[in-house]
């Protein structure tokens, strides 16, 4: 008797980061991540030492909605997820097999460099996959882009109306 062949588990990837704002490159790598696993798991750091502008709350909330409307990824699994602990046990915890990191540029690569060799050293069946940004996104950064909203120059370009919205609002309430 021939055995039913066992259906294969679906990929899941984490995308870690801050988030302090969510930006359309952030969008572009889950956009691109999710043409290659089968779940994202964003994964949105609390930590306070980073001084972020948002509260997590705050950043969960922002990528969820950006997400959910965000019609290139319309149909796809994702979820978006607060974590504050070893970003290898959060992998762990959700059964992810991949780590998804975003590069800018050969500056981005470095570090990253480490911090996989690292994460190789933690778990060595955890796969880190590299996602070079687009060309139109690799000099976007959160940091820039609160400096860039602080002064009162326009970032309408680099992040969601939703996200430009509240960079708005904080700045004129002062944080």
């Amino acid at each position: 008797m021939k055995k039913a062949a066992k259906k294969p588990s679906r990929l899941i990837g984490v995308y870690p980061g801050t988030f302090d704002p969510v930006t359309l490159g952030h969008l572009d790598i889950i956009e691109r991540a999710l043409k290659v696993v089968d779940h994202v798991v964003i994964a949105v750091a609390d930590n306070p030492g980073k001084g972020p502008l948002f509260s997590t709350e705050e950043r969960v909330k922002m990528m969820e909605t950006d997400l959910a409307n965000n019609p290139k990824i319309k149909g796809k699994s994702w979820e978006v997820r607060p974590f504050n602990k070893l970003l290898m046990q959060f992998v762990e915890d959700v059964d992810a097999r991949v780590i998804v990191r975003g590069l800018r540029a050969v500056s981005d690569f470095e570090y990253e460099f480490q911090m996989a060799g690292m994460n190789a050293y933690l778990n060595k069946d955890i796969e880190t996959m590299f996602l070079m940004s687009q060309d139109k996104f690799q000099f976007v950064s959160s940091r820039f882009i609160k400096e860039i909203g602080r002064l009162g120059g326009n970032i309408s370009h680099f992040v969601t109306p939703s996200v430009n919205k509240a960079l708005k609002k904080k700045f004129k309430t002062g944080g």
